[in-house]
């Protein structure tokens, strides 16, 4: 009995070198994992802010085409109080151009181009908004419509 406390008071606590290698590469494991996934969902998140800010970049261009009788001339055109042809005063359309995701390598701010046809006739109502992607190829307009 006596030699038995004796083994049971002289242990000190604590892990082995084996116990915590085997944490440390458990944990490993777990971020290789979890790294590239969350990569992908901050990827999958700026793709879908940019698809929303062109539908509302489209939907400004539509309310001042449909006040004005022509699309805007630029997208600056869309934060600003404008008067049509026959006086009458609306706008701004939108309070501010925004601002493209960052911090995932998006070179540029939004485009924007009249709808113009190959003879240069405009044709009415069309125009392109383009959010142009973080080199994944996932532009907003595809890679015909968009530089």
């Amino acid at each position: 009995m006596n030699i038995l406390r004796k083994k049971l008071i002289g242990r000190k606590g604590g892990f082995t070198l084996i116990e915590l290698l085997m944490v440390v590469a458990i944990i490993g494991i777990l971020a290789a994992i979890a790294i590239p996934v969350y990569a992908n969902i901050q990827r999958s998140a700026r793709i879908a802010k940019a698809q929303a800010d062109t539908r509302t970049l489209g939907g400004a261009i539509s309310a001042y085409a449909a006040h004005m009788g022509t699309n805007p001339p630029g997208l600056a055109n869309l934060t600003a109080a404008a008067v049509n042809n026959l006086g009458q005063s609306a706008g701004p359309f939108m309070a501010g151009i925004p601002v493209p995701p960052g911090a995932g390598g998006w070179p540029a701010n939004y485009t924007y181009t009249d709808g113009t046809a190959p003879g240069g006739a405009v044709i009415a109502g069309a125009f392109v908004v383009c959010a142009v992607g973080d080199a994944t190829g996932a532009n907003s307009g595809g890679g015909t419509t968009c530089p």
